[in-house]
């Protein structure tokens, strides 16, 4: 069965920094269901082989296992973690990288250029579904490469191909496709979201960002909405609160200067938000990771 070969050869090539020896290709492996533990997705495909991974972002809730797949195209701030895995059987995932343009490319071998009819609204930024026949035979034909470096260079690049192909041509598909279209109003969405995070100190209006992408605030706030699951300014506080843990994961006793750097003006609001986002004051969890020696868990948990 292909799962199988696909679990083992997940099992026989994870390593503790989840990389491979092919580029943009990342295996996780998890032998507890880890408690929730809030990251960042950018633009990947992630099929799980074994186990069950639940991932939240804004107020949706996505549960996905064997032989179902996981696709975002913008960078979201999420919850993800493992609900079922064992030392006898950890939780086992392969993740790959998505090219935009990659995905322009292969659109143009498609019929209107891959653009989907029905409306102007874009699709959600993350989807989950179950993989097809042919879609797990690539992913497959991609791993057993690890067992084949010499091919690796050849070889790899094709299957990935194959891959995304497979994806723009899903029932699913919509989430992919926004890739390769630039002029879409899901790209207007992407760039805002980009701004949101390279900015993330910086206060902003929705009614700035409306006006750079074109649109009326309502337009611009329900896209927003439904391409990451929340507001602009919940967006942004998500942003911050998640690089204020990565900064206390080093620095646990300057609470109120990561506060300050991360754009909050109130180190009393600071704190009471990421009680509420991650359950302890930042002073304790800050402690807490800075002991365990390592940041917030990646997308291997």
């Amino acid at each position: 069965m292909v799962l199988d070969e696909i679990c083992s050869l997940l099992s026989r090539h994870a390593r503790p920094d989840l990389q491979t020896a092919v580029d943009g290709v990342l295996i996780f492996r998890a032998r507890q269901p880890y408690p929730p533990s809030p990251t960042t997705y950018g633009k990947v495909f992630a099929l799980i082989g074994q186990g069950t991974k639940r991932c939240a972002v804004g107020d949706r809730v996505y549960e996905y296992g064997p032989g179902q797949f996981l696709v975002t195209s913008v960078e979201l701030p999420v919850t993800s973690y493992f609900v079922k895995a064992s030392p006898e059987r950890p939780g086992l995932g392969v993740g790959l990288t998505l090219d935009p343009a990659m995905v322009a490319e292969l659109l143009l071998e498609r019929p209107n250029g891959g653009r989907d009819s029905g409306g102007d609204s874009p699709p959600s930024g993350i989807a989950v579904n179950v993989a097809s026949g042919e879609l797990l035979d690539a992913v497959v034909r991609l791993l057993r490469l690890l067992d084949r470096p010499a091919d690796i260079g050849v070889l790899a690049p094709l299957i990935k191909r194959e891959i995304v192909w497979r994806l723009i041509g899903d029932d699913r598909g919509g989430v992919v496709r926004q890739l390769g279209l630039p002029d879409s109003s899901f790209s207007q969405i992407a760039r805002a979201v980009r701004w949101i995070r390279d900015n993330y100190v910086e206060r902003f209006t929705v009614e700035d960002l409306a006006r750079q992408a074109g649109v009326s605030v309502s337009t611009f706030h329900r896209n927003f909405q439904v391409v990451t699951a929340m507001g602009p300014i919940q967006f942004q506080k998500q942003i911050r609160l998640q690089q204020a843990r990565l900064q206390l994961a080093a620095d646990p006793d300057d609470v109120a200067g990561v506060s300050r750097r991360v754009g909050y003006e109130s180190p009393s609001q600071f704190s009471r938000e990421y009680r509420r986002q991650f359950g302890v004051p930042p002073s304790r969890d800050g402690y807490r990771l800075f002991s365990a020696g390592r940041g917030p868990r990646a997308m291997a948990d």
